[in-house]
Parts: C-alpha cells; sequence; structure tokens
C-alpha cells in the first residue's frame, strides 16, 4: 500500500485529504494542531501512521532541551494513539523513556508500533544494516523501518536484500535519493506492509520520494478499487429456529427482517406442514402457532429440503410431536450428507433412526416418542442436533439433564437458548472447562463440557422477534472490503451470539482498518489496510472457511487455520473443495494437523511480482459459500472466474450475484 506523508498541512487541509487517500503519516512534528485537531485526524476510517521526530520539535524551537522536546512528542503521539492512529513511529534515536511511554501506549491500544533509523549521509554494511533491525527489534519495533540514502544501484539492493533476512510483513526498508527511488516499489514486491509517497513533487519529505499519484499509477496501472454499501439478509440461523419456534407457539407471532433464501422458505414450508398458518408482508412474516405439545400431530412424511440444520432441528421434534413414525426427506446435496452421530444420540433419547441408505442420512425415517430424562452426548458432530433436542424436550412431562461432551459450534445452541427464550421457553447451562476456561473469560474454545438442565411442561408462546442480519454473509463482503477497498455494510448486530461474528476478530487481527457508528447495530466499515498473516480456530464458525481461506491469500506471511475436521459434511468437502480451488489459483498451501495452512502475499507483492490468483474456469461443488468466496478470489485475480453452479446462493443469499455486480461495477 502507498502512505502519503502529510506535512506542512492545516487541519482543514488535512481533513480534505484523508479520504482520497489510502494511506497517510501525519507529521505531528511538521503540523501544527490542536490536541482536538490531533483526535479529529486520526479518528479517520483511513489507516494513519503517527510520526513525531525529537530533532524537527527541537529545530523548530530554539533552545528547547532534548527532555521537553521529547515530553512533546510523547504527548502528541499517545494523543494520536488514544484516537485511533494504526501505526505510530518512534526514531530509534529518541530518548529511551519516550520511546517506552509510547510503546507502552500502542500496546494498550492496539497500535502498531514502528520503530525507524534514517541514515540521511549513506548506507552502511549488509552487517550494519542488520544490527540495526536487530536493535529496533530489541527496542520492542512490531515493524522496523531501515531508510538509508543509495549512492549508487548497489546500496539500495543492499537495503533490499533485508527482506531474505527477516519477515517481510515486520519491515519497511528502502533508500532514499533518486539511486534509490525503485527501492521504494520493491520493497511493496517484497512484501513490505507500505511504502511512503510524497503528496506532490514540490511536498518531498525525503530526497527520491515518487508522488503518491506516480506510484499509484505504476503500481496499480488503472485497477479500480471498491467504495460500496450493502445491506445485509437476515441470518437463516436465527430465522430458520425462529420460524420453528413460532410455528410450535400458542398464538401469533411477528417476525420482522426476513429475507427470503432456500433454507428458510424450507423452514416456512416445514411450519406449514405441520400446521401453522404462515402470512408473509413483506419483510414481516406472521405465524400462526399449533401450541405444541407431545403427540399434538400426526403426519408420515416431513420435507426439509436442502437444510442440514432445519433436518436437524425436526429430527427430535418430530419425535416429541408425533408418536407415530415419520419419514424426513430433503434434496440436492443433503441427500449426499450423513447425519453423523445422530444415531447414538437420539437412541439415549428411546428415539430411533433408520434410512435407506444403510449409514444414516436422508431420507430418514423417525420413530418416537421420546423419552425425557438424563443422557451424556457427544458434541463432536456439532450443534444443529442438539439444537433440535433443546428446541424439543422442554415439552416433555419429565425432567431432563443433558451433558455435552466435546463440543463443537458452541454459538449455536446459544442462539437456539436465546430463540427460545423469546418464545417464553427457558433451558439452564452450566459450562465446564477447568482452569483453561476459567482464565479465558469464557473462551468457546477452552469449554470441554456442558450440562443443559430443562425443566418439563414448557410451552411455546407467540413473540415480536426482530431476526439479526446474517454475519455468514457479511463476512464476504467484509473481506472483500478489508483487500480491494472500503464497503460498509448494514443490518448486522455487533453483540450478536451468531459464531460468524467472529470475523470481526479476524480481520481485526489480519489488520484490517473497521468502524462502526451508530451503536451495536449501527453500519459497519471496513477499509484497505496493510494484511498480515493469521492464526484462528474456526471450529466454532465453519461457514467462514472458505472466504476467510480467501483472506488469507493476500495477508503477507503464513497463516493457519484451525479447525478443518468440521468441514467435512457440509454442502461440499469443504476442507478439500478449499484445498483444491487454492491450488488452481496457485495459492500454496496444505492440511496439516486439522488445520489449513496458507501463504499469503500482500495485493501490492502480487500485482508487481505477477502472482495473482489465476482465473478460469472453478467448480463451486455446488456450495453456496464457496461461490461467495470465489467471487470475492476474483478481484485479485489475472483474469475473469468462472463458477459452474451459482445458483447454489439462493441457499442462504438469492441477491448475492446482483448485489455483487452493483457493488463491483459501480
Amino acid at each position: 500500500m502507498i502512505c502519503t506523508v502529510i506535512q506542512n498541512k492545516s487541519w482543514q487541509q488535512i481533513a480534505g485529504l484523508l479520504d482520497r487517500m489510502e494511506m497517510a503519516e501525519i507529521r505531528l512534528d511538521r503540523c501544527s494542531l490542536t490536541e482536538d485537531q490531533i483526535d479529529e485526524c486520526f479518528e479517520s476510517d483511513t489507516p494513519t501512521v503517527a510520526t513525531c521526530r525529537v530533532s524537527e520539535v527541537m529545530a523548530a524551537n530554539p533552545g528547547m532541551s532534548e527532555s521537553e522536546a521529547a515530553s512533546i512528542c510523547g504527548d502528541r503521539l499517545c494523543r494520536a494513539v488514544r484516537a485511533g492512529a494504526r501505526y505510530v513511529d518512534v526514531e530509534i534515536e529518541a530518548p529511551r523513556y519516550m520511546s517506552k511511554r509510547v510503546r507502552a501506549c500502542a500496546l494498550e491500544y492496539g497500535s502498531t508500533f514502528i520503530k525507524s533509523w534514517h541514515d540521511f549521509g549513506g548506507t552502511g554494511s549488509y552487517d550494519s544494516l542488520k544490527d540495526m533491525v536487530e536493535k529496533c527489534r530489541r527496542n520492542g519495533a512490531d515493524i522496523v523501518k531501515i531508510v538509508t540514502t543509495a549512492a549508487d544501484a548497489r546500496d539500495a539492493e543492499r537495503v533490499l536484500a533485508l527482506y531474505g533476512e527477516y519477515e517481510p510483513s515486520g519491515l519497511i526498508a528502502f533508500a532514499m535519493g533518486e539511486a534509490g527511488m525503485d527501492s521504494r516499489m520493491k520493497c511493496l514486491a517484497a512484501g513490505a506492509p507500505y511504502t511512503y509517497a510524497a503528496l506532490a513533487e514540490d511536498d518531498s519529505a525525503a530526497p527520491g520520494q515518487w508522488t503518491a499519484s506516480a506510484m499509484a499509477a505504476s503500481l496499480y496501472a488503472g485497477r479500480r478499487f471498491l467504495n460500496a454499501k450493502a445491506a445485509i439478509p437476515s441470518s437463516k440461523s436465527f430465522a430458520q429456529r425462529a420460524i420453528i419456534a413460532a410455528a410450535l407457539a400458542d398464538g401469533v407471532s411477528r417476525l420482522s427482517g426476513y429475507s427470503v433464501c432456500g433454507d428458510n422458505e424450507s423452514a416456512v414450508s416445514v411450519a406449514e406442514a405441520i400446521g401453522a398458518e404462515v402470512r408473509t408482508d413483506g419483510s414481516v412474516l406472521e405465524i400462526k402457532g399449533i401450541a405444541a405439545a407431545p403427540g399434538c400431530i400426526s403426519m408420515q412424511h416431513l420435507h426439509t429440503g436442502e437444510s442440514g440444520l432445519l433436518t436437524r432441528l425436526m429430527i427430535p421434534l418430530m419425535s416429541m410431536l408425533d408418536t407415530s413414525p415419520v419419514e424426513i426427506t430433503g434434496e440436492k446435496t443433503l441427500l449426499e450428507r450423513p447425519l453423523k452421530g445422530a444415531d447414538e444420540m437420539m437412541s439415549a433419547f428411546g428415539v430411533g433412526l433408520r434410512s435407506r441408505t444403510g449409514d444414516c442420512r436422508v431420507p430418514v425415517e423417525v420413530s418416537g416418542p421420546m423419552r425425557c430424562g438424563k443422557a451424556e452426548i457427544s458434541g463432536k458432530y456439532g450443534s444443529q442436533l442438539i439444537s433440535g433436542l433443546l428446541m424439543s424436550l422442554p415439552l416433555g412431562e419429565k425432567y431432563s439433564s443433558v451433558t455435552v461432551t466435546e463440543p463443537k459450534s458452541i454459538p449455536y445452541m446459544f442462539i437456539t437458548i436465546d430463540v427460545m427464550r423469546k418464545f417464553g421457553v427457558q433451558v439452564r447451562n452450566e459450562m465446564f472447562g477447568g482452569q483453561a476456561f476459567a482464565a479465558s473469560g469464557g473462551d468457546w474454545s477452552c469449554c470441554t463440557g456442558i450440562e443443559f438442565k430443562v425443566r418439563p411442561g414448557q410451552r411455546y408462546h407467540a413473540a415480536d422477534f426482530a431476526i439479526e442480519g446474517d454475519w455468514s454473509s457479511a463476512a464476504n463482503l467484509l473481506v472483500a472490503g478489508a483487500v480491494f477497498g472500503k464497503v460498509t455494510v448494514e443490518g448486522l448486530d455487533t453483540k450478536s451470539l451468531q459464531a460468524d461474528l467472529s470475523i470481526m476478530d479476524i480481520l481485526m487481527e489480519a489488520g484490517a482498518c473497521l468502524s462502526q457508528t451508530g451503536g451495536s447495530t449501527g453500519p459497519v466499515t471496513v477499509q484497505r489496510s496493510p494484511l498480515t498473516a493469521f492464526e484462528t480456530d474456526a471450529s466454532n464458525c465453519p461457514d467462514l472457511f472458505p472466504i476467510i481461506a480467501v483472506l488469507a491469500a493476500f495477508c503477507q506471511g503464513t497463516s493457519r487455520i484451525s479447525g478443518v475436521d468440521r468441514l467435512a459434511h457440509k454442502e461440499s468437502d469443504r476442507g478439500k473443495a478449499i484445498s483444491r480451488m487454492l491450488g488452481q489459483m496457485g495459492v500454496v498451501s496444505e492440511i496439516s494437523d486439522n488445520a489449513l495452512v496458507i501463504e499469503g502475499h500482500s495485493l501490492s507483492s502480487r500485482l508487481l511480482t505477477g502472482r495473482l490468483l489465476k482465473g478460469g474456469e472453478y467448480t463451486s461443488s455446488h456450495d453456496h459459500r464457496m461461490v461467495m468466496a470465489l467471487k470475492v478470489a476474483e478481484l485479485g485475480a489475472d483474469g475473469p472466474i468462472t463458477v459452474d453452479d451459482t445458483d447454489c446462493v439462493s441457499k442462504s443469499f438469492p441477491t448475492f450475484l446482483s448485489l455483487w455486480n452493483q457493488i463491483t461495477q459501480a
């Protein structure tokens, strides 16, 4: 990325410039700003670097001591960090106490601490350059900045050789002067997070500096970046649970914020099939429920479409609502997805499952009635069937206690409990995980077991329910903004229980710039920023795997995404599908120890070295998540990506392709 140096400008001038830049270094030693103006500068969505050189402050104030200048610089830099500076730069010559103060502030507020060294007299030996890198690292640098003055091309190449010695994402190294001009671009090719450019030819901060416009023309060669806003459809995780709960309730429920997709419409069809009356009024569903009780319905067949969640919700529910055998049928990819662990789990409650295929998969005959009581079940195959049990057991006539060992996709169990609570049904829980879980402050990944305690004889009651926007769908647009421009999404809740809210944490760890206005339900904006490798455990959010694999391809360094074992029985074998996609794109990756390990390169590096992702014909494996990830990846490809089956996006986000065309062609 290109960081434009802003110096000798008033606040009004800076305010007019920031939105036009992809990054900006604000020289607080050369711009006269009040404290309030510093706050406003660094509250910008544009990624910013705060710099204030002690030597410059002393030069501008003859007679000022070094300690006085260091105090002023420290005050300004810490103010910028607290206001939102993405990076803060302290020169190696600054007093140690000032450096420690600014670094502590950067750690507290999440800014990246840069330790910089400039040699305006020349370029030393390679060993001396390495010694300076090590010195900066010993002083706590997250990123080391080494800038020398090149007398010839060999000087510049000696500085650039540092990228063969150190991780590129933690190094900004180039040379000043005419002989060093190319090194300012070459450092991006080597993987530097960003480089520096001048605002204009007569406003250079150092000799040999390109203008930002000239550098952008050379680097991007007319490439367009996103600048878009989009409304996110409703979460089908919430919608399907709410539709079924409303169908079970006594009275008329109103579900607002509803958006049509294949899985949601399947839930509506199931609600009608069990006897509920459903009326649609724009984005509101009105559902008159059946006042469900054990054995209240009698039917031979129930069709759940292509929805794995809906199928697993209805297996326990049908064994509670209908005492006679019921065959649950489905379609498309659902027919190929085994119901892992379902036999064992349902037999613990006296329910039999019989499948025509021999192994347990749809079509499946469910034979009840469900027997309430105490049981211990494994959660290693996911949360969906457990959610169905949680919705069913409160209707029974006996107290139930369900202990789930090896729990996976834990947030989805709590979405179920949250939806049930809105409809008047309570389930208590206790989570286990020993000292590690206690110390984590409630980290799902540290939980080793959950006990659900269910009071019998409860009934669902009608409710008005607002369906949240879908973080799974939003993740694709947010990643697109983080890599390829700026995207604002509306309709989300950052206090959501949805597991895929984790995309926010993943993007922040990767270095993306995120902001939100208007409280937890206000618009969320993500904007391009230098991206570096990340590590995450996606066991509890497997739907994010395809899109964060694409994200990792554009994050400099080696990213590691754990939880591959959760992918085998989605709409596709997603682990294999993602590996095949990355390989075809030319992205180096492997699956090792239940983790997808991806070697990534920044967009700038890919552009300069000819390592853009490879276009061509790809398969979606009939998986809606793969389609959306492929469309995002196409923005960083060397040619169009055509996908064999895009109709499958209707399963979760029917308007995605039209919205995507609108966003990318604007």
